[in-house]
């Protein structure tokens, strides 16, 4: 499976090793690792709420379109769902291609996509209480580089 949703905590460093091991015919394998940052102590966790059936086949879409678009060999989406502690990782995204640059863009736009689109629904939590977060101008604006031709 290429997206895969989970409230269990992961290694990155795991799943990267065993995505390069899977895909000796690459020349590339690129790395994201996104972890919930605590924002000088302004967030203690974020929850994230997703629906099987709908994130995963809308990630699942993107990342046939990123393959097609960069000339993928495969790709990978790991996503935690439920509450997350600050500090844990929340993602991991990799690519393999068969030259560099196709799959640190690829990786990239992978990333721009499940920041800005993805069907997530995040709250964060901190000693202020709880608040819905929207994708902000910059994850926006990483985004739309993208959909210029």
């Amino acid at each position: 499976m290429k997206v895969v949703l989970q409230s269990e905590p992961f290694d990155p460093g795991f799943l990267l090793t065993a995505f390069g091991a899977r895909h000796p015919e690459a020349g590339a394998v690129a790395s994201f690792s996104g972890y919930v940052r605590a924002e000088g102590g302004g967030t203690g966790s974020l929850e994230l709420e997703a629906y099987p059936g709908l994130t995963d086949v809308e990630i699942g879409r993107f990342g046939e379109a990123a393959a097609e678009r960069f000339g993928l060999i495969d790709w990978l989406v790991v996503h935690r769902i439920g509450l997350i502690p600050a500090g844990e990782a929340i993602v991991f995204v990799a690519t393999a291609s068969r030259h560099r640059r196709e799959a640190f863009e690829a990786c990239d736009f992978l990333m721009d996509y499940l920041k800005s689109r993805a069907p997530f629904w995040k709250k964060s939590h901190g000693p202020d209480g709880a608040r819905w977060i929207e994708p902000s101008d910059r994850d926006r604006t990483d985004l739309e580089r993208w959909e210029t031709p």
